[in-house]
C-alpha cells in the first residue's frame, strides 16, 4: 500500500553503517495526530501508557492514548506550556511560558510551584526541563515566552541574560550553572548522567548567532564544567532532544530528527514533512520515538530505546 501523501518524503535517511542498523527497511514513520499550532514537550507516561504534549500558542496540553489511540485536551488553558518531563515519582513536570515558571503536577492533580523567580526577578520563559536521578530539576531559561504574546505575554526581561537553573532536591534552591549562552534550549543527560548536552537556538533571533548543542561535565556539586560544542544544525535549529540507551543524540530540526553518535558524528536523520520541535522516547521498551512536528505528532519504531522515562 502506498504512504499517505503527507508521509511520502518521510523516512530514514543513513549517513553511516551505524544508522542503518537502528530500523529495518519495512519500518515508516506515522502520522498519530494532527491540529496543533506548534507542538513542544512531549512527556511519556508508561504507567497510564499515555503522552503528554504541548500545543503552545493554543495554550493546552494534549494527551495520546497508546490503548486506542484517541487523542484529547489534557490540560486547558495551560499557560502557555513548552516543555514536559517525568520525574522519578511519576509526576509530570512543565515549563510555563506565561506564568514564566516551572511546575509539577502532583498525582491528585494539584499543582506546585518549584521556580519561578532567581535572585527575587521573575525568570524569562522556562523552555525545556530535565530531571536526573538524584531528584535534581534543571531547565532552561530563553526569552521566547515573553519576546511577542503569541507563546505567552509580551514582556521585559527581570534577568540579565538567559541561562540554565539548577533546582537542588534537598532545599528546593535554585542556582544558575551556565553563563555565555544566547538562547538555552534543549537539554538531556548521557546515560551515565556524568554530560549534559543543552541546545543554544540564538540564531532564531540574532544573525550569525549559535545553532549548536554543547557538551559540560557534570560535577559531584551540581557545577558544570566544558561546555565544547558537540553539533552544530545543519538544517534550521535544534529545540529539543532525547539520548538513547548507547548514548546517541536524537535532536529535533528544521527537516526531520537527526541522530548524532556519541562521538559527534551525524549518523542519519528520520525526514518528517515539517519542522520538528521536540522528540521523546515511549511504549513499554521505550522503543517508539515520539515526534512533535509543528502541527502533528509522528511516531517510529526504533532499534534502540530511551535512556530515562519523560
Amino acid at each position: 500500500m502506498a504512504l499517505p501523501d503527507h508521509l511520502r518524503d518521510a523516512g530514514f535517511e543513513s549517513f553511516d553503517p551505524r544508522f542503518s542498523r537502528l530500523f529495518a527497511p519495512h519500518i515508516h514513520v506515522e502520522r498519530l495526530w494532527t491540529g496543533a499550532r506548534w507542538c513542544e514537550g512531549p512527556a511519556w507516561f508508561a504507567a497510564g501508557r499515555y503522552l503528554v504534549w504541548s500545543d503552545i500558542p493554543n495554550n493546552r496540553m494534549m494527551r495520546w492514548d497508546e490503548t486506542d489511540g484517541s487523542v484529547s485536551v489534557f490540560r486547558q488553558p495551560s499557560n502557555n506550556s513548552n516543555g514536559n518531563t517525568v520525574d522519578r515519582q511519576g509526576r509530570l513536570v512543565t515549563c510555563e511560558h506565561l506564568a514564566r515558571r516551572v511546575t509539577r503536577t502532583e498525582h491528585d492533580g494539584s499543582i506546585t510551584v518549584l521556580a519561578d523567580r532567581f535572585d527575587g526577578k521573575r525568570l524569562n520563559s522556562p523552555n525545556d526541563v530535565v530531571v536526573r536521578a538524584d531528584g535534581s530539576i534543571w531547565f532552561s531559561d530563553p526569552t521566547y515566552g515573553i519576546l511577542t504574546d503569541y507563546e505567552g505575554d509580551l514582556s521585559a526581561p527581570e534577568l540579565s541574560g538567559s541561562h540554565v537553573y539548577r533546582l537542588d532536591p534537598a532545599d528546593g534552591s535554585l542556582s544558575q550553572v551556565t553563563r555565555d549562552f544566547v538562547q538555552p534550549n534543549g537539554l538531556a543527560f548521557s546515560p551515565d548522567e556524568n554530560l549534559l548536552y543543552i541546545s543554544d537556538t540564538g540564531a532564531s533571533h540574532l544573525a550569525g548567532g549559535p545553532a549548536h548543542i554543547r557538551r559540560f561535565n557534570v560535577l559531584e556539586d551540581g557545577t558544570l564544567s566544558g561546555g565544547e560544542v558537540f553539533a552544530t544544525c545543519t538544517a534550521g535549529l535544534f529545540d529539543g532532544f532525547r539520548v538513547d540507551r548507547e548514548g546517541r543524540i536524537w535532536a529535533s530540526a528544521a527537516d526531520g530528527v537527526h541522530c548524532y553518535d556519541p562521538d559527534g558524528t551525524l549518523i542519519g536523520r528520520i525526514r518528517i514533512p515539517e519542522i520538528v520541535a521536540n522528540v521523546s522516547f515511549a511504549g513499554a521498551k521505550r522503543n517508539r520515538l515520539m515526534i512533535c512536528g509543528t502541527t502533528s505528532l509522528y511516531a517510529v519504531y526504533l532499534f534502540t530505546s530511551g535512556v530515562t522515562i519523560g
